[in-house]
């Protein structure tokens, strides 16, 4: 049996939800091969994510075997976190490889390896979020100046 004091308390929380709406959140059930359209609900999620532009780096010779080989340009795609994917061409040989650094600091390491079997180990500091300067050695003796900027 109700009680007076129940049937007040329902009715101020029936006036009270009334003014309210209530939203799913993080509901992405699969649908017509779209994970981010919610057929019941009848409602289309979409997901935003920020998309950082690529930073350049640039390789200056700095030693006498670089000097025969020349500037290299190569760019750190996807730099989020302090990571990315670090690549770039040097004497017809294509390098891939990571650049990573911890968020708190300001000091880097970037290694990629060659489809000919090169490689380069490289140490870079960020002077702020979008500049840095580094230097990198490649496995053939070449040592380079690294500039990054975005």
């Amino acid at each position: 049996m109700l009680t007076i004091s129940r049937v007040i308390a329902l009715a101020a929380m029936g006036s009270a939800l009334s003014a309210c709406y209530v939203v799913p959140l993080n509901q992405y059930p699969a649908s017509n091969n779209n994970p981010a359209f919610n057929n019941a609900q009848g409602t289309a999620f979409v997901p935003i994510t920020a998309v950082r532009p690529p930073f350049s780096a640039r390789l200056y010779p700095s030693n006498e075997a670089a000097s025969r080989i020349g500037n290299v340009a190569g760019v750190i795609s996807n730099p989020e976190r302090g990571h990315g994917e670090f690549s770039f061409n040097l004497a017809g040989e294509s390098f891939i490889g990571e650049a990573t650094r911890a968020p708190s600091s300001t000091r880097g390491v970037a290694n990629a390896s060659g489809n000919r079997g090169g490689f380069v180990k490289c140490d870079y500091a960020m002077s702020s979020a979008s500049l840095g300067t580094g230097t990198c050695l490649f496995s053939n003796g070449a040592q380079y100046s690294m500039h990054i900027s975005q």
